[in-house]
């Protein structure tokens, strides 16, 4: 009563922004994030598309990670270098968090990705995930991109140094998780696909990105961990093969809307 007499009112109560909101909204920390929604990335890479000093990019990607938005791993190829990750998963909760935190309207569940449009006529968009041996990350990339597309997107893998055949685990784990089979299926070299092009060329392997022929207008780079490098056949391996395919899931099903968007359709039609 005392606080309504001397003209207290409840939106005078100062009270933060939620985390994101606080973390996004510096202009610099805003640009890494946009520059990290197109793909994994190294500090200097970062560095020369923001175009700030290294020190600063770093302090920055400090903040970041710590506030969850943002991972890093240290690289396959050169074990000095770390790849930046954008959590596309963790960002979608933080904004409907943060909408939510300003009225309860403002939360909204996430919808599925819409698939891939294909008008009469049209060449379907087309994507090629490359990796070292073609037996793990690439071919279930391909398999679980066609496998949400329904067949709406020309989905191809190939290796930099292909092994003989795709990895058992691999296999299994598309078809326990899954449904898909891919028994029989025999990996490839990117050299069996020279003069084709495609739209989008996804590299899941650090080494492979550094030697990757040029199919293409556009190239993303995934930072991802060979799940059969212990070379564990058991249960033990087995669970890295199940946490891989959940990850390249994840980043499958957040690249189909990429796939969808008028200038990406633009491109696949000319």
């Amino acid at each position: 009563m005392y606080l309504r007499r001397m003209g207290f009112r409840p939106w005078d109560v100062t009270v933060a922004p939620p985390e994101f909101i606080r973390l996004s909204a510096h202009p610099l920390r805003w640009r890494l994030l946009a520059a990290l929604a197109d793909g994994d990335y190294r500090v200097r890479e970062l560095v020369e598309r923001v175009r700030e000093p290294q020190n600063l990019v770093s302090y920055h990607l400090r903040l970041l990670r710590d506030g969850g938005l943002v991972t890093a791993r240290r690289s396959s190829f050169d074990g000095r270098d770390s790849y930046y990750r954008l959590d596309l998963e963790r960002c979608a909760e933080a904004l409907a968090a943060s909408g939510a935190a300003l009225h309860p309207a403002l939360r909204q569940a996430s919808a599925p990705p819409p698939r891939p449009v294909v008008g009469a006529g049209a060449r379907r968009t087309a994507v090629l995930f490359v990796c070292t041996g073609n037996s793990a990350r690439s071919p279930i990339a391909e398999a679980l991109l066609r496998h949400h597309t329904a067949g709406r997107v020309t989905a191809a893998s190939a290796g930099t140094s292909p092994k003989p055949h795709l990895h058992p685990h691999a296999v299994r784990v598309l078809r326990e998780s899954f449904g898909i089979d891919l028994s029989g299926r025999r990996t490839q070299h990117v050299d069996d696909l020279a003069g084709r092009r495609f739209d989008h060329v996804i590299t899941l392997c650090d080494r492979a990105r550094e030697v990757c022929p040029e199919f293409g207008p556009r190239r993303v780079h995934w930072s991802m961990a060979d799940p059969g490098a212990a070379g564990d056949t058991g249960q033990a391996g087995y669970a890295a093969f199940q946490h891989a395919a959940a990850d390249i899931d994840t980043r499958i099903k957040h690249l189909m809307p990429v796939l969808n968007t008028p200038e990406t359709v633009a491109r696949s039609e000319s």
